[in-house]
């Protein structure tokens, strides 16, 4: 017979103790990490569901940091915005309140406060973000323009807005300062005073004439380019009787010469002595109205001009220049405005007729030539080169009107956008000036010269010898969508921004314009000069109708941080719901963790002490002694 040793009986014993060393340790690990299990095998059937909330909770926390990078560019970008706003608010004082004092350098305090402001201006706009240029549309990695001063002086062989300035001065005023008009009595007159432009695009437009001369006749300008007349006839005017000139001027604002009938000898400013006859008296006119010319083009033109040379800059457009071309006239001569788009030998007409069902493409839009009863993009061929210019114009969208001067065609295009042009007539296309289909993309214009007092349109410039002021991206989208962001699910922001954008171009134009000027103190309308600059600066910088503000662009962004806030406080609560969701599959009650610990260290140690008595145990024990 044999006897058995205790340990093979037991040994379940010891399995016992081992299951609950386990549960110990599993228990203590739980404690510790506050999770069920390291594991998703451990944490039963909810698994599945734990993973779903534990992604969603992950894409919160991104969405999350899109949201707070995004409001902090957002931030910045607000801050220069209202930088901005900021520096237009004190130039428009400064240009409302300066005393009109030179320096040495010709300018006035308020320009000397605009030189500083438009130094900060450019800086706003080069503003970043991190690494990230904010104004500079999708190539967040360059600089949004290039530095104020080379703006303003040029760099190397690149003319900078000061000499754009300058030549577009020399171009308004004309030979003279007579602003491309003349003043003068037509052939085998005496009592007619002619008032004509000379066909260019710079200086002075003739507007209306309102007359209360006594016995005179006025025609209002007509023809191409436009003159008017007025004829004293046999009757002088009367003393006190009034004769008024207006003028457009290159920025879009408009000036009146009024000129009074005098029997004051010498006629005080602003009058014309009234003469023995009317002849004499025609001949006061005339010295009257143009010393009153050469006056308006030595001031409020001097400012015009330098707005317009501004907004040139600042403005790109694409210009396609042709070929100077003469009409068929008996004696050619260059084509005008007048020339006809078709026309019979010795007329003032094409050299190559245009015929109906030819075209002329614009941008990808038809211009139809029809006999007659041109409707929409249909131009009759019995048209003249002014028309078709204007419907040129109308289909571009170009804001500088297309000119023809010393029979040569100059086309400009739409704002920051690119101009093509072709025809079906290749011998009526090339009568126009243009031997193939052209393109051009924008850039600044200036005066197409030297000399420039007498040029007579303007043409584009190029990297060689002007300025590109902005050197971010161009594009014909909304600025807003250069830069996106999705901060949920379902929503998107954008918040992108251009320096070239209308309402950041126009302010910075206004401000380096008045910057930029100077002008010479000997010269006695140099006062006149800086006063007519400083009302148009304090005009364009006071808000414009049906025009974007930087209030405007504020708005828009300011929609992207509400946006940001909604989908922020939706994710904020829908995170709490998950992440206690998650807890509950996942995690623990350390109160009922830790008492069981307790139960299974005190139920652990009762196996101990059993286990230890049994494995005690021996036969003898049971011996009798």
């Amino acid at each position: 017979m044999s006897i058995d040793g205790v340990s093979g009986r037991t040994s379940y014993i010891g399995t016992s103790i081992i299951g609950l060393r386990n549960q110990l340790n599993e228990l203590t690990q739980q404690l510790a990490s506050g999770k069920v299990s390291t594991t998703y095998a451990g944490q039963g059937a909810d698994r599945g569901f734990a993973l779903s909330l534990r992604a969603q909770v992950s894409s919160i926390n991104a969405f999350a940091n899109t949201a707070t990078n995004v409001n902090t560019r957002i931030g910045v970008l607000n801050l220069a915005l209202q930088g901005m706003t900021n520096i237009g608010t004190s130039v428009k004082s400064a240009a409302s309140s300066s005393t009109i004092v030179l320096n040495n350098n010709g300018q006035t305090s308020g320009q000397i406060t605009a030189q500083a402001a438009f130094s900060n201006a450019v800086s706003l706009l080069n503003s970043q973000s991190g690494d990230r240029y904010l104004f500079s549309g999708r190539t967040t990695d360059k600089a949004a323009t290039v530095p104020a001063e080379v703006m303003l002086a040029g760099t190397g062989t690149q003319a900078g807005l000061t000499q754009l300035i300058n030549e577009r001065r020399q171009a308004d005023q004309g030979v003279g300062n007579m602003a491309h008009l003349t003043v003068s009595s037509p052939p085998a007159t005496t009592t007619v005073t002619s008032l004509g432009e000379d066909g260019s695009s710079f200086g002075l437009k003739l507007g209306a004439i309102t007359s209360s001369l006594t016995g005179a006749t006025v025609t209002q300008p007509a023809g191409a380019p436009p003159s008017a007349t007025i004829d004293l006839g046999a009757v002088n005017p009367n003393n006190g009787d009034k004769i008024s000139f207006n003028f457009n001027l290159p920025d879009g604002t408009s000036e009146t010469i009024s000129l009074t009938a005098t029997t004051t000898s010498p006629a005080p400013a602003g009058s014309f002595l009234i003469g023995v006859d009317t002849v004499a008296t025609t001949a006061n006119l005339q010295a009257a109205l143009t010393s009153s010319i050469q006056t308006l083009g030595d001031t409020a033109l001097v400012a015009a001009s330098a707005i317009a040379a501004s907004d040139n800059f600042f403005n790109p457009s694409a210009t396609i220049t042709g070929s100077a071309v003469n009409n068929q006239a008996a004696v050619p001569a260059p084509i005008t405005g007048a020339t006809l788009l078709s026309g019979a030998a010795g007329t003032d007409s094409l050299a190559a007729s245009f015929a109906a069902g030819d075209t002329i493409t614009v941008n990808g839009t038809p211009i139809t030539f029809v006999a007659s009863g041109a409707t929409g993009n249909q131009l009759n061929v019995t048209d003249s080169v002014q028309a078709l210019l204007a419907k040129v114009d109308s289909i571009s969208g170009a804001t500088t009107p297309s000119t023809v001067s010393g029979g040569a065609i100059a086309l400009h295009g739409a704002d920051n956008e690119n101009l093509s042009i072709s025809s079906s007539n290749t011998a009526a296309f090339a009568a126009l000036g243009f031997n193939a289909p052209a393109t051009a993309t924008p850039a600044p214009l200036r005066v197409n010269g030297p000399p420039f007092a007498t040029a007579t349109n303007l043409i584009g410039g190029t990297p060689a010898n002007t300025v590109s002021w902005y050197t971010g991206e161009v594009g014909a989208d909304s600025a807003r969508g250069t830069a996106i962001a999705r901060v949920d699910q379902a929503v998107t922001v954008q918040y992108g921004a251009r320096a070239n954008e209308e309402a950041l171009r126009y302010q910075l134009q206004n401000i380096a314009v008045y910057a930029a000027v100077t002008t010479n103190a000997n010269n006695p309308n140099s006062k006149a000069q800086i006063n007519a600059l400083q009302q148009r600066i304090s005009a364009n910088l006071a808000p414009q109708n049906g025009q974007q503000s930087i209030q405007d662009m504020q708005a828009e962004i300011a929609g992207a941080q509400t946006a940001i806030k909604g989908a922020t406080d939706r994710q904020t609560q829908l995170k709490g719901m998950a992440q206690t969701m998650l807890d509950s599959i996942e995690g623990i009650n350390a109160d009922e963790v830790a008492i069981k610990i307790l139960a299974l260290q005190t139920n652990l140690q009762a196996s101990y002490q059993t286990t230890s008595m049994l494995y005690q145990t021996t036969l003898t024990k049971f011996l009798p002694i």
